[in-house]
């Protein structure tokens, strides 16, 4: 069974560019467009090996939505990866506080976005 991955960012472009390559690469995919939306489905019942957020969006950011993620039952070791603009030492400082696994700056092209998923899924 394929590892799931859910990715959370409010541009569609950017979505639709990182599920087609994790799809290509053999994942499955979710897709939510902020932290919100993010939580919710997580608190509905969705275990994904992996969660990829932007950091800025609306309703709830991504340093928000990894503190929250991490207080949840069941997610405190789920690898969390930001794939965001911000490049400030002080903002990935932030996330790595609050649990973020790893900083991603956009661009990513899609080969070094897999090589840097295979480091933090074992087996994937």
């Amino acid at each position: 069974m394929p590892m799931t991955i859910l990715i959370v960012d409010d541009s569609v472009t950017m979505l639709m560019s990182v599920k087609s390559t994790l799809v290509i690469n053999g994942f499955q995919v979710e897709t939510a467009a902020d932290g919100l939306l993010a939580l919710g489905k997580l608190k509905g019942g969705l275990k994904p090996a992996l969660i990829i957020t932007d950091i800025n969006m609306p309703n709830m950011g991504g340093l928000e939505l990894i503190k929250q993620v991490r207080a949840l039952p069941g997610f405190r070791f789920t690898p969390i990866l930001t794939l965001t603009t911000e490049s400030e030492s002080t903002k990935r400082d932030e996330g790595r506080r609050l649990g973020a696994t790893g900083w991603l700056v956009k661009p990513v092209a899609g080969n070094d976005l897999i090589k840097v998923i295979k480091q933090v899924l074992p087996g994937a």
